[in-house]
């Protein structure tokens, strides 16, 4: 009897798991980003979508309430098959996340959506305050305890990760010269099962660096052991960087979505032992790291290049015979490892003959970003041309440059050559001159002639061509002191000059949107914005942050509304920039964004002057 009672209760469950398949059903759920019931203003959080037995996706809604869309994507999936009676269905749910981040305060609601005509729930979730930064000497909260993230309330975003998932920073070299590559790689350590997303949600900060992107990633997992435990690991994101300047240089790492699976165990009392996978979805971010950088040793080298790495010049010229007055060309070229980008020949001009007139060329510099620095060749195509005949000697050319490895200045040497110069067309000065002729006959003289002559230095047209002279004089030295006042502050200068410098930076960022490479237009675009506040606000590279910005546009007296604009244009931008599939989209409307704050703040800037608040 107790047989046929559980035959038919398995019967019964097996029935109901049947038909819960073939209804579609679309279910949002809210989750804070910070592990905490209260989400904050400038916190993000998500609302994830699950949508069951229909192939239709849900849109990217266009606004939420109370906050800024920031990302949306699928970040999982999972399907079931279930057999009654001979009869076999599936059952399939897609999972996709919202990425929100948080500007008002207030209590919202969110929905319903409609995914292929099923309509969902609707949300509610509440915004407070801004969540008080940490003192320093103030204990942090444990973000290590394994199984934190289970609790009902959370948090499902774990800070810097727990011990089941965190990610590690590391630099090839904590002390380094200035211009010196070096790698910067963040590394996934994990022990879940499956990972099926992770996504930049924001950009890491290299204060004060110049940043490669290396390409050079993990493809698949590899099997690690780290303090006792064995973790699967993948290097996520790597990049060249070279420090610009000395002191004590700050990299902050940015902040991951990840989204795994989490196996959850249970005794079942018809089926036994069983496991489930649970989706899990965390924020994670890698630990910050100092360099310590310093200057070249002096003395610098008066002819160095600028060059920090190792690097070799070879030369080549295809003939020693030419014309006078007929273009020709050398080539010099660099190859070698480093910050090849930054690298300057010597000026040829004052190498060369007088008899060779040399044109500077701009250099083509081919580049590849590997896993452990820059390598290329950077080619130097120099046109010069003989102005008479002869023979002449071009004579070798040295490349300085600084090597880290030695900590030594090391020099490369191009060979020269003697060329031998044949006259050309139109390279013979004319030596005859005109023979002038004479007519013997003279010419009558008329009775008309004066008496009446007025000497000619005593007409004013004779004084005339000493009095312009000095007038001219005069009226140059006034202009080149107001010239070298106007000029004495550089600062200043770039100040003027701040839009100017933002437009030409804004038209190659429309040259890479008309090549459709995203890649570069939002680096241009960023180089734009910061460019164009770092010579506005007279900041220096190492003073600009957002923070510092908006504290002294708002002591210039710019509107809130504007400065708003520009944090969340400077926001989107680094996100598009490693969200690789939110960058392919919207450049348009970028940079449109871009020439409007920029044309705004400009605006503003001139009503201050005008008011005479411009400091």
């Amino acid at each position: 009897m107790k047989l046929r009672y559980n035959n038919i209760l398995l019967l019964f469950l097996l029935l109901l798991s049947g038909i819960g398949a073939y209804g579609a059903s679309v279910r949002l759920s809210v989750e804070n980003g910070r592990g905490r019931r209260q989400i904050g203003v400038g916190d993000l959080f998500y609302i994830t979508y699950v949508v069951s037995d229909t192939e239709s996706a849900p849109q990217k809604p266009s606004s939420v309430p109370g906050a800024k869309v920031m990302y949306f994507d699928r970040t999982g999936q999972s399907s079931s098959f279930t057999s009654v009676n001979g009869k076999t269905t599936q059952s399939y749910s897609y999972t996709y996340t919202l990425t929100l981040r948080a500007e008002k305060e207030g209590s919202y609601s969110f929905g319903p959506v409609t995914v292929g005509g099923v309509k969902s729930n609707s949300v509610s979730y509440a915004i407070g305050q801004a969540a008080p930064q940490s003192q320093p000497g103030m204990p942090k909260a444990d973000s290590s305890q394994p199984g934190r993230h289970n609790s009902e309330d959370g948090p499902k975003f774990i800070g810097k990760g727990d011990g089941n998932l965190f990610l590690k920073a590391n630099v090839s070299k904590s002390s380094s010269y200035e211009q010196e590559a070096l790698v910067y790689t963040v590394k996934l350590y994990t022990t879940y099962d499956a990972i099926k997303f992770i996504g930049a949600t924001s950009a890491p900060k290299f204060e004060g660096f110049v940043v490669e992107e290396s390409k050079d990633v993990s493809t698949s997992l590899n099997y690690e052991t780290y303090n006792g435990k064995t973790y699967a690991t993948a290097i996520i994101a790597r990049y060249i960087i070279f420090p610009q300047m000395q002191g004590q240089l700050k990299v902050i790492g940015n902040t991951y979505t990840v989204s795994v699976d989490e196996r959850e165990y249970y005794h079942d009392p018809i089926w036994g032992s069983m496991s489930v996978a649970k989706p899990l979805q965390l924020n994670v971010a890698p630990n910050d790291l100092v360099i310590s950088v310093k200057p070249l040793p002096s003395p610098v080298p008066t002819n160095f290049s600028g060059g920090v790495g190792q690097f070799k010049l070879t030369s080549s010229l295809p003939s020693q015979n030419f014309l006078s007055n007929q273009a020709a060309s050398v080539v010099y070229t660099v190859t070698g490892t480093g910050n090849l980008k930054y690298v300057k020949l010597p000026d040829l001009n004052a190498l060369y003959p007088p008899q060779l007139e040399v044109y500077s060329p701009t250099p083509d510099v081919k580049a590849n970003v590997g896993s452990a620095n820059v390598s290329g060749t950077a080619r130097f195509d120099y046109s010069f041309m003989p102005l008479e005949p002869g023979s002449f000697s071009i004579p070798a050319v040295d490349l300085v440059y600084f090597n880290p490895q030695t900590g030594k200045y090391e020099t490369s040497t191009a060979k020269g050559y003697t060329i031998n110069v044949g006259k050309g067309k139109g390279s013979e000065k004319s030596q005859t001159r005109g023979k002038m002729t004479f007519d013997s006959r003279l010419l009558p003289v008329g009775d008309n002639l004066s008496f009446d002559h007025t000497p000619f230095v005593k007409r004013f047209g004779y004084w005339l061509f000493f009095i312009l002279p000095v007038l001219i004089l005069l009226g140059a030295v006034v202009y080149y002191r107001a010239y070298l006042k106007a000029n004495a502050d550089l600062l200043a200068v770039r100040s003027r000059r701040a839009n100017k410098m933002a437009r030409m930076r804004l038209r190659k960022a429309s040259d890479c949107m008309r090549k459709k490479d995203s890649e570069h237009f939002y680096d241009e675009m960023l180089a734009a914005l910061w460019g164009y506040l770092g010579d506005k606000l007279k900041m220096s590279t190492s003073e600009l942050n957002r923070q510092n910005v908006s504290e002294t546009l708002q002591a210039r007296g710019i509107g809130e509304g504007v400065i708003k604009e520009m944090v969340d244009l400077l926001d989107e931008c680094e996100f598009a920039k490693y969200a690789p599939s939110a960058a392919q989209n919207g450049m348009d409307k970028v940079y449109d964004e871009g020439v409007n704050v920029i044309n705004n703040l400009e605006d503003a800037f001139k009503q201050q002057k005008n008011d005479g608040n411009e400091k």
